[in-house]
Formats: structure tokens, C-alpha cells, sequence
């Protein structure tokens, strides 16, 4: 008995953890879902849907046929079994002809209630995508051993969702009963009447009655309809939310972890770089610090534009530029203040701002008549271009108001 006691009461601790764990889990999924979760639940067939919409349009479409067509529907019901009634002799005495004649009247049953199982069928798929969309997942014709388990299936039986299920199926039997009941009460004396009438008349007449009846009464399925279909969105919604560890790793599965990324963005700098240093060549001069910061313009004087930075960088991208810039013919011109000041002021692929006009003006001056310059056998002083107050920095690009040259 206490080995008996002790392994209840295991059982039970167990069970009561992996109930704690189930609500835990339900109360951590606070986050939105993400398209990439919406979009493996479609794949999975798990998509919103309100089978009382389907209902509610299939019985309507059916009430409205029966109340457009009824009498024909009727008049043919009405022939068939007229006709399985009357028996011959042959009929009596060859059981092959009796079998024979109902195989006849079950066709020409089935095929007087064909158009509403058409109807039916095409208001059945056409209402079926109205809410979640149209979607089909072989996945969710796959066996799952979830939907073995009986702990499950006790869930689904005695869970919220069955509890929702009995709500709406006794909604719609009080609804559509109710107003069935007042119909015909409020019909008691055309019934009364009928029966004073003779076969034919009289059936029309109930069949009428019916059909209306029947028609109003479904029509109120509209409601449960009109209810169910937002619930059900929410509900999928909710069951279609994630916690915020399942977020994080969604986005490391979809960008994948720091060590990647890292190396992406390594490699996107160097093809980087390496774009920029093959833009030096058409480079019209290299601006350095001389040693911490490159920054190389191209100017067309044929051209109404500023100069424009098409490479730039700091200490090793800077001696690059330095050596390309050397490798190409393409002169330097040592200045740091201005060096620094297009460095910080200036984006790649981008032209100089107006305030440095001038001082990158003194320097394109300077190298392009240092040629003409040195073929007469001249010489020019170098120039001392001035910057801005407002464009001043330091090395780490905070403004300074000393004016260092250096």
C-alpha cells in the first residue's frame, strides 16, 4: 500500500509539472505570430475557419431552391413514389423485374435532388476560403501520433473548444427550433384549413407553408455565422502566437546566429573596400593626414558639379588608398584639417560640401598646373587650404575649435 501510495503521488507531482509546464508555456506566447509562422501553419493546413458560415450558406442556398422549386421537387417526389406503387403481375411474379423497377425509382430519385447536392457542393467550396482563404496541405492528411493520444482527445472533449462547440450547437437549436415553433403556431389555422381541402391543393398549400417556414428559419443561422466567424479568427490568432524565445530563434534561424552575420557583414566590407580601391584610379587627387585618414576626389571641369569623395578611410584602409593612389600616378596632397573635415563631413559617392569649396578648390588648382608647372621648369608654393570653424575636428571627429594643420 505505500509503494501503491507512493507511486500515485509521483504520478500525480509528474503530471501536475507537465500541467504547470502546458500553462506556462500557453502564458509565454504573448508575442504576434511572424509571417514565417502564419506561413508554415498554411503549409501545415492550419488556417482560420468557421464551418458555421459553411453551414449557414449550404442550408440557406438549399431553403432558397426548395422554396424557388419546391413544387416542381414535389411533383416529381410525388410521381416516383406513385409510380412504385402500382404493381403488375410481372411485377408479382418475377422478384428480378420488382428489383429491376426500384433500381429505376432510386435513380430518378437521385436524380431529381441532383441540383442540390450541385448547389450544395459549390456553396460548400465557395464558402470554405472565406475567412483564412482557400488552402490545401497534404500535411494535414498525415497521421500524427498526436492525434492518438488520449490525454488529447480528453482535452478536446472536455476542453474550452468543446465547451464553445456545445454553446453554438445549443444556440442554433434554441434559434432555429424557436423560430420554427412561432412559424407554425402562427400557421395553426391555414393548417386547419388544409385539411378541409382536397389531396392536391392541400399538399401544395403545406409545402408552402413549409418552405417558408423553413426558409425564415434557416436564415437565422446568419447569426451564429456572424459570431462564430470573428471568434474564430481570434482563436487562431491566439493558438498562432509565439513567446519570445520562439521570436529569437525564428530570427536566428532567418538571419542566422552573431558568428554569421559577422562574417557577412566582413565580407560585405571587404568587397566594399575593395570596390573603393579600384575607384582611386579616377581619382583626380588623395587628400591625407598624412598617415590616419585618405580621402580621394574626382573633379570634371567639364562639368557644372563639385568634386565628389570616391574613396575615403582611416589608418589601414587609408594606407591602401595611399598605395593605390601611388600605383595609379595619382597625386597626394598633405592636409589634415581638410582631410579630416571631408572624412566626417563628406559620404562616399558623394560631393564635397559648399563650405569646403573653397579650400578643395585651392588644392585642385595646385596639382592640376603642378604638371604644366614642372614641364616650364617653374615652381609653385603649395597652398594652405582653410577650413571652416564649424568644420574643425579631431582625430575621433568631434569638433575642435583649435586649428591644428598637423
Amino acid at each position: 500500500m505505500a509503494l501503491a501510495r507512493g507511486v500515485f503521488h509521483g504520478a500525480e507531482h509528474v503530471g501536475g509539472a507537465l500541467m504547470a509546464d502546458q500553462q506556462d508555456d500557453s502564458q509565454d506566447k504573448t508575442e504576434e505570430p511572424t509571417a514565417r509562422r502564419l506561413s508554415k501553419a498554411r503549409e501545415e493546413g492550419q488556417v482560420a475557419r468557421s464551418t458555421e458560415i459553411t453551414i449557414a450558406a449550404s442550408v440557406i442556398s438549399v431553403a432558397i431552391y426548395i422554396y424557388l422549386f419546391g413544387n416542381a421537387l414535389l411533383g416529381n417526389v410525388a410521381n416516383i413514389f406513385a409510380q412504385g406503387l402500382v404493381f403488375d403481375s410481372m411485377a408479382v411474379l418475377e422478384p428480378q423485374v420488382a428489383l429491376g423497377r426500384l433500381g429505376d425509382a432510386a435513380v430518378e430519385a437521385l436524380l431529381s435532388i441532383t441540383p442540390i447536392l450541385i448547389l450544395t457542393a459549390v456553396v460548400v467550396l465557395a464558402c470554405s476560403g472565406l475567412i483564412g482563404g482557400y488552402n490545401f496541405s497534404w500535411k494535414s492528411l498525415q497521421p500524427k501520433a498526436s492525434k492518438f493520444n488520449p490525454i488529447a482527445g480528453f482535452k478536446r472533449m472536455f476542453g474550452l473548444q468543446a465547451l464553445v462547440n456545445l454553446a453554438k450547437s445549443l444556440a442554433k437549436f434554441f434559434l432555429v427550433g424557436g423560430v420554427t415553433y412561432f412559424l407554425i403556431d402562427a400557421s395553426i389555422t391555414e393548417f386547419a384549413e388544409i385539411s378541409l381541402m382536397a389531396l392536391e391543393p392541400g399538399l401544395t398549400a403545406s409545402a408552402a407553408i413549409l418552405t417558408t417556414a423553413f426558409l425564415v428559419a434557416s436564415s437565422t443561422l446568419i447569426i451564429i455565422a456572424l459570431i462564430d466567424a470573428p471568434y474564430q479568427l481570434y482563436q487562431h490568432n491566439e493558438k498562432m502566437k509565439m513567446s519570445l524565445k520562439e521570436v529569437k530563434d525564428e530570427r536566428k534561424d532567418t538571419e542566422g546566429s552573431p558568428e554569421v552575420k559577422q562574417r557577412i557583414r566582413q565580407k560585405q566590407r571587404e568587397v566594399s573596400a575593395a570596390r573603393m580601391l579600384e575607384a582611386v584610379a579616377e581619382a583626380d587627387v588623395v587628400i591625407t593626414n598624412p598617415e590616419h585618414f585618405a580621402v580621394a576626389l574626382a573633379y570634371d571641369p567639364s562639368s557644372d558639379d563639385p568634386p565628389k569623395v570616391v574613396a575615403k578611410g582611416t589608418d589601414y584602409i587609408a594606407e591602401r588608398i595611399r598605395e593605390r593612389a601611388g600605383e595609379e600616378g595619382v597625386p597626394l596632397f598633405q592636409s589634415p584639417i581638410l582631410a579630416r573635415a571631408l572624412f566626417f563631413t563628406t559620404e562616399l559617392d558623394a560631393f564635397i560640401p559648399e563650405p569646403l569649396f573653397e579650400a578643395v578648390a585651392q588644392v585642385i588648382a595646385y596639382i592640376f598646373n603642378i604638371n604644366s608647372i614642372n614641364r616650364s621648369n617653374m615652381t609653385q608654393s603649395k597652398p594652405t587650404p582653410r577650413v571652416p570653424d564649424d568644420m574643425i575636428f579631431d582625430s575621433d571627429g568631434r569638433q575642435s575649435q583649435v586649428y591644428d594643420d598637423r
